[in-house]
């Protein structure tokens, strides 16, 4: 089993940034791919970004290219998703997840930390 716990989460202005931050443990050997995705109210779920447990191989989602970047710190067994130049419509609450399989369905999420960001 993985456990992840997601924070960094908050009310921002439109412009802003906040820095998410995803913790794993458990077996955390086993993961391929980690993720952030997020949820709006009213919305379904979209993938954010993606990349590789091992680092590297990093894919975003069309409306945040240029804005967010997604990391990973190997040592601490932590990814992060800058988020710069924020819009209201990235409004979410944004999950973290993981799986150990290359394709196929995320199978650990982490709890989910709101972002609000107000214009």
């Amino acid at each position: 089993q993985v456990q992840l716990e997601d924070s960094g989460g908050g009310l921002v202005q439109a412009g802003g940034s906040l820095r998410l931050s995803c913790v794993a443990s458990g077996r955390t050997a086993s993961l391929l791919r980690v993720a952030w995705f997020r949820q709006a109210r009213g919305k379904e779920r979209e993938r954010v970004a993606g990349i590789a447990w091992s680092g590297g191989l990093t894919s975003y989602a069309d409306p945040v290219k240029g804005r967010f970047t997604i990391s990973k710190d190997n040592a601490k067994n932590t990814m992060y998703l800058q988020m710069n130049n924020l819009k209201p419509e990235d409004t979410a609450v944004y999950y973290c997840a993981a799986r150990e399989s290359v394709t196929g369905q995320y199978k650990y999420w982490g709890q989910g930390t709101q972002v609000t960001v107000s214009s």
